[in-house]
């Protein structure tokens, strides 16, 4: 009977590491390796998919790309969520944040995403923030970046109840902080602290969107919610998505300014660091450029981090078919490949995806949630 009792008390114990996380430089789920497989579903109303409500009208369009994801072979989803603070978080006049949202429904609607994602075994990376446009008419996404009481303000009305409302969630392969930064970064500025000098990146593209901000705030924007998420949720994976890899490599002649040193000297936050990386790489003018992730193995940048080519696409894609890019990705060291964009030009993304689903050799890729 004792023998009886202890062996119901072991089967009740979840298992330890039951969600995704890293092992010795790779993703491991349920004991086993894996690549990230999948692509991006950024939006089906651009800022008005989330919060207010909004998910209930949502859902019915993107559960069914949870699906075909799913049947195709994938095993991950990236999501845009805030935006620039269009409809979510709740803000009032001066700027601060009140609340997830307006109407309430932010929490759960955010849950729901995660078990609707659950039902097809694919893992959810919500991306807060997009700083690739300047849309920002209304300060809000501003206000957050360059004032540290408002930032403040979001991290406790809102980032930290949704992170606390889903954590542990097993679809939660992990957050995205922002899309993108250098749209909106100002280039060629120097600074004696290399973490702050942008003047590696001058005719880099960088500043597309706008010369509006200084790496000290990106970077303490980053470094903040990094931490929070962490704080709140200690078993969460933390990223963000860059337009290139020069800004994230110290080789190459470029600075690594998302380092774990440059988030923590901005920002003072020791947890606010960096699981993994994400690049985001597109050819111009039919060529890579020589920092491409399609030219080079994940350890020629140097990072000692798993890193994600999170956004790519067969039209920009050098010459390269899909199937081309997402082996491409796979076969030279890096950790996963999300396509851009699922929505848009799903059914070629998917036949990359697909061409993958059963290679073992840098991880596996079907998953159980």
């Amino acid at each position: 009977m004792k023998i009886a009792c202890v062996f119901l008390l072991v089967a009740l114990v979840p298992l330890a590491h039951s969600r995704l996380h890293i092992q010795n430089g790779h993703f491991v789920l349920n004991g086993q390796r894996v690549f990230l497989s999948g692509g991006n579903l950024p939006w089906m109303s651009y800022a008005y998919d989330f919060g207010d409500g909004q998910w209930q009208r949502n859902k019915n369009r993107i559960e069914p790309e949870f699906k075909k994801l799913h049947d195709a072979g994938g095993n991950s989803m990236r999501l845009w969520i805030h935006i620039q603070g269009e409809t979510t978080p709740a803000f009032n006049d001066q700027g601060f944040v009140t609340g997830p949202d307006k109407q309430g429904t932010m929490l759960d609607d955010m849950k729901d995403l995660l078990d609707t994602a659950k039902k097809y075994n694919i893992l959810v990376f919500p991306c807060l923030w997009n700083a690739a446009v300047n849309q920002d008419s209304h300060n809000r996404l501003d206000g957050l970046i360059k004032d540290q009481h408002k930032l403040q303000s979001y991290i406790d009305k809102a980032l930290k109840p949704i992170v606390n409302h889903v954590k542990g969630h097993v679809a939660l392969g992990g957050w995205d902080l922002m899309n993108e930064p250098e749209g909106m970064m100002i280039p060629d500025k120097h600074n004696a602290e290399k973490c702050y000098d942008t003047t590696a990146l001058k005719n880099s593209g960088a500043g597309w969107a706008g010369n509006k901000y200084l790496y000290q705030d990106i970077l303490r924007f980053l470094n903040w919610q990094a931490d929070a998420i962490k704080t709140t949720d200690p078993g969460a994976l933390v990223t963000m998505g860059v337009w290139n890899p020069k800004s994230n490599t110290d080789h190459f002649n470029m600075n690594n300014h998302y380092s774990d040193h440059c988030l923590r000297l901005a920002g003072g936050k020791q947890k606010g660091v960096f699981d993994f990386y994400q690049f985001h790489s597109y050819s111009w003018q039919g060529k890579w450029d020589e920092v491409a992730p399609f030219t080079h193995q994940a350890s020629d940048y140097g990072l000692h981090k798993p890193i994600v080519v999170g956004e790519f696409w067969e039209q920009d894609g050098g010459g390269m078919t899909i199937t081309q890019m997402f082996n491409y990705v796979y076969n030279h060291g890096y950790a996963g490949a999300w396509s851009w964009h699922l929505v848009q030009r799903g059914d070629n993304q998917r036949k990359g995806i697909t061409n993958i689903k059963d290679k073992t050799s840098n991880g596996k890729i079907p998953i159980s949630l």
